[in-house]
Formats: structure tokens, C-alpha cells, sequence
């Protein structure tokens, strides 16, 4: 089965535009990090791997709401990979409108490999979803990635010279084929892959299916997550079904057990033998992204031996200690602020209260709202409570703020409910540097921490007080060292170089930046 590759018109210019809706009008870029993409993949043999994969990749949904694939492996055979059918769907939309029972039934097989995007590079159309197939000389391969590249250029003259025919505008394309053009070189698969990864630099999370086996693949730095769980194989007493994730809670929903993380610069081969492992980056330095523990993970995911939920409210509570505030409640921005507000709450003694409740069903609309609900301030996704707010000195607990557009209309909506004083604390330090590893923010010039003060945020998102955590004290709460993450949003201390040209891209307001002398 092969996606349908026609372009539905509501896709495109206006995707994120009502989705950004918070309280007002519609605004085309919404005020947060737009999150990476989620990967899954599953080896089960005798299993439903398709549905598996459906349900995988609803647990990740928040890691991607552009488009949804997924691609299966039917008669898996190392021995004569042409008998091995590949049956790949994938369109534009949530998971749970992409996919239907009747869908799933056709897509067969041993493997599965899924995917759920936000296009950090590559428009938003329904060529560019991902899991990328490509043939080779050992069959076909289907690849998933969850990261950016930084060497696309490079990487595309290679391919194109050597008459590579592409058909996206994704890096994720990209890496299948160079992957594709290592086997019909003559390398079989580890070999293939292993020497296209070499070809690639910047961040990459993948999951590869092949006739063969399942591959999950880890840049140098494992900027991105990838998790390894199993299943139990009812008809064997060792668990031989074995799962890829980006997060823990890809597995925890179809009941599979955490085993491992993939480790940076690590391919993970899993086959009928079982599973195999291979360090093919001589040097690893792991370099998480660590906006994924703050913000883009789920907070029911597990990293670094512990639940996200747990450690954002331990930054909430470094908050508390950094940054005091008189006030009569602390609330968070649901839902991502509310662990930290959680924890401020916690270390401050003040109540915690809800004051404003999420709409969890608004889902994507294309349907614009008219004039005079834009006059009135809609309220789709967040409505504040009054009877909680009146007069009352309230303290509102964030993640981030980027642009500062999203934060003044809900500090106006609180306002308006009542609230005598309006304070707010942002549970990591200022974003002032975009990210090129697979996390798409505004080019600096539209990163308001970039060009403004604290106290000049302060004025124009009209709290009549701001405070971020520092870096320092967003590094502590980690028990980790502060070595081990990729903090360049918050510091422009890229740990994969970015070329100049890309860097140029956005990159325009460096030399109004200063980075902390600390760090």
C-alpha cells in the first residue's frame, strides 16, 4: 500500500495557524518551540506490528502534528530479501486521523517502522512524511528520524552528483539514500549504514526497517532521545519482540518493558538472533538536548533513571529558592508548567490552584474564526477561572517564553478574571539562540530574551514581575554534569559545529549576545 502523494489544500500555509490559538486570534506562530518528530519501531513476529506501531506513535503525538506514517515488513527474510513486501501508508494529519482499522489490516508484516512529524526542515506537504522508502540492491528500506542535519548541503550534492533521484526536500530522505547508495556499493546492511552515518552531521534518532532486520541508530552526541524496550513473546520464555521509541511512554502504552536507552553513537541491530550492538562513532559525547526534560518530552517519560514529571518540579522548586515571590497562589500554564508551579508551590508554601483550564479537545481546526471572535478574544484552548482569580496576587509558572505574544494575552486573560497582581517565573533560563538540531524556534532576531532585558520583557508581557532560572540552577536540578546536555538555545555553545552559511540563517543578531561567562 503507497500514500496517497496529493496535497490536501488545508495543509500547508495554514496548519499551525489555529492551532496556535491560545486566547485571542489566530497567530501563525505559535509562542513555543514547535516540537521534533517521533520514532517507533517494532520487531514482533507473529504480533500486530501495524497497530502496535498505531498506538506507539499516539503516545507521541506531542512530539508531532503534521503528518503520520508507518511502514511494514511482510515475510521477513535475510535469506531473499525480493519474497519481503513493504507496505507503507502515511498523510497529512493526527494519528488518529490518519489511521482506520481497515487501513491498518493491509499493513501486514514481521517489522514495523512509524513516524509522527513537525517539519523542522522540508515544507509541511504530504511527500515530505516520513517513514522514508527506498530500494536497494537488498531490498527496500524504510526510514524514521527525529532530528536535523547540518550538513544537508553537502549531503545533497553528494546524492544528486551521483544521480540520485530525491524526491523530498528532508534531510530524512537524505540519510535513507545515502544508506541506499553504501549497500549498492557492495557493503550489506550494518556496513551500509554505518558508513552513511559518517556521512552525516548534526542530530539524528532513527529507525530503520529492512528485509532483514530493524536498526535503531544514534548520532554522536544523542541529541535527541531513543529508548529500547521488549515485549514478551507468548510463545517463548525470553522476551525475542523487541520495541524502538523516542520516549519510554512509546512503551509503556502497548504494555512493552524499558530495557535501555540506544547509546549515543550506537546502532542497534535486531534481528531473528536477537539483538546486536555496535559503537560505529569512535567518539561519543553525549550531548541530550535538555528542552526535551523541560519541555518536549512528556512528563511521564523516563530519562536519567526517573519520570520528567519528577525533575520539572524539582526545577520548580529551584525557582522558588532563586526567585520568591509575595503572592496568595502560584498556578501553572497548563499543562507543561504545571509540574514546576507543582514544585514552586512546594518549596515556597503558597497554594497551588488551577486558574486556568485546558480545552484538551480542541484538537487542529481549519476552520478561521470570524471578526468579531477575534474582537472578543476566543477562548479555544485556555479559559481562566474568575471565582479562583478574583483578587487575588497570583504567580504563574512557564517553561519558556520565545516571543513573549502568547504569554501577554494569558497575563490580559488573568488580568481580566480578577487578579490583582499578575507575577511570573520561567522554569529555564532565557531562550536567546535557535536551535539546529531538529528543534524548530525563530530565527534570533524574533527571540525576544535576544533583544530585550528581563525587566524590558517584564513591561511588554505586562507582569509586574519576571524571573527565569538560571543556567546554573537549571544544571544543578539535572544531578547530572552539565557536560552531558546541549544547552545552545539558552547559550549558542553549538556542540555539533554549524556551518557558517546555516548559521547565517538565523543566526542574526550574534554579536548582540552575550553568553554567560559561567557556562
Amino acid at each position: 500500500m503507497m500514500p496517497n502523494l496529493g496535497e490536501p489544500s488545508c495543509f500547508d500555509a495554514e496548519l499551525t495557524a489555529t492551532e496556535a490559538v491560545v486566547l485571542s486570534q489566530p497567530d501563525c506562530h505559535p509562542d513555543k518551540p514547535e516540537e521534533a518528530c517521533g520514532v517507533f519501531g517494532v520487531f514482533a513476529p507473529g504480533e500486530d506490528v501495524a497497530k502496535l506501531t498505531y498506538f506507539g506513535l499516539y503516545a507521541l503525538q506531542h512530539r508531532g502534528q503534521e503528518s503520520a506514517g508507518i511502514a511494514t515488513f511482510e515475510g521477513v527474510d535475510a535469506v531473499d530479501p525480493q519474497k519481503v513486501k513493504v507496505h507503507l501508508y502515511k498523510e497529512m494529519g493526527l494519528v488518529s486521523q490518519v489511521f482506520n482499522e481497515q487501513i491498518l489490516t493491509e499493513l501486514r508484516g514481521e517489522i514495523a517502522v512509524g513516524h509522527t512529524r513537525y517539519s523542522t526542515t522540508g515544507s509541511s506537504r504530504v511527500v515530505n512524511a516520513q517513514p522514508a522508502v527506498v530500494e536497494t540492491r537488498l531490498g527496500s528500506l524504510a526510514l524514521a528520524h527525529n532530528g536535523n542535519l547540518v550538513n544537508t548541503s553537502e549531503l545533497r550534492e553528494e546524492l544528486l552528483k551521483a544521480n540520485t533521484q530525491l524526491i523530498t526536500t528532508t534531510d530524512s530522505e537524505m540519510i535513507a539514500f545515502a544508506i541506499a547508495q553504501e549497500v549498492n556499493s557492495g557493503k550489506d546492511w550494518l556496513e551500509g549504514a554505518i558508513s552513511a552515518f559518517h556521512r552525516c552531521q548534526g542530530a539524528f534518532s532513527l529507525a530503520i526497517g529492512t528485509p532483514a532486520g530493524l536498526m535503531a541508530a544514534r548520532d554522536p552526541n544523542g541529541i535527541r532521545p531513543l529508548v529500547i524496550g521488549t515485549l514478551t513473546d507468548p510463545d517463548s520464555t525470553s522476551p525475542t519482540h523487541y520495541v524502538i521509541a523516542s520516549e519510554t511512554c512509546g512503551l509503556d502504552i502497548i504494555g512493552a518493558e524499558y530495557l535501555r536507552d540506544v547509546e549515543p553513537g550506537e546502532l542497534v541491530w535486531i534481528t531473528q538472533e536477537g539483538l546486536a550492538s555496535f559503537h560505529w562513532a569512535p567518539q561519543q559525547e553525549r550531548k541530550l538536548c535538555i528542552f526535551e526534560m523541560i519541555y518536549f518530552a512528556r512528563p511521564d517519560s523516563v530519562m536519567n533513571e526517573e519520570s520528567l514529571y519528577t525533575y520539572r518540579m524539582r526545577l520548580g522548586r529551584q525557582l522558588a529558592i532563586e526567585s520568591p515571590a509575595d503572592v496568595d497562589l502560584v498556578m501553572g500554564v497548563p499543562d507543561s508548567g504545571i509540574p514546576a508551579a507543582i514544585g514552586f508551590s512546594q518549596q515556597s508554601g503558597i497554594p497551588f490552584a488551577e486558574g486556568l483550564i485546558k480545552n484538551r479537545y480542541v484538537g487542529r481546526t481549519f476552520i478561521q474564526p470570524t471578526q468579531s471572535m477575534r474582537e472578543s478574544g476566543i477562548r479555544m484552548k485556555l479559559n481562566p477561572l474568575k471565582d479562583v482569580l478574583a483578587g487575588k496576587r497570583i504567580l504563574i509558572v512557564d517553561d519558556s517564553i520565545v516571543r513573549g505574544t502568547t504569554s501577554r494575552k494569558i497575563v490580559r486573560a488573568l488580568r481580566a478574571a480578577g487578579a490583582t497582581e499578575v507575577h511570573m517565573r520561567i522554569s529555564s533560563p532565557p531562550v536567546t539562540h535557535p536551535c539546529f538540531y531538529g528543534i524548530d524556534t525563530d530565527s534570533q532576531d524574533q527571540l525576544i530574551a535576544a533583544t530585550k532585558s528581563v525587566d524590558e520583557i517584564a513591561q511588554q508581557i505586562e507582569v509586574d514581575s519576571l524571573a527565569y532560572l538560571t543556567w546554573e540552577g537549571m544544571m544543578l536540578t539535572t544531578h547530572q554534569s552539565s557536560d552531558s546536555f546541549c544547552s545552545a538555545c539558552f547559550t549558542g555553545n553549538y556542540p555539533v559545529p554549524v556551518p557558517e552559511m546555516v548559521k547565517r540563517s538565523k543566526l542574526m543578531l550574534e554579536k548582540m549576545v552575550s553568553t554567560p561567562t559561567s557556562v
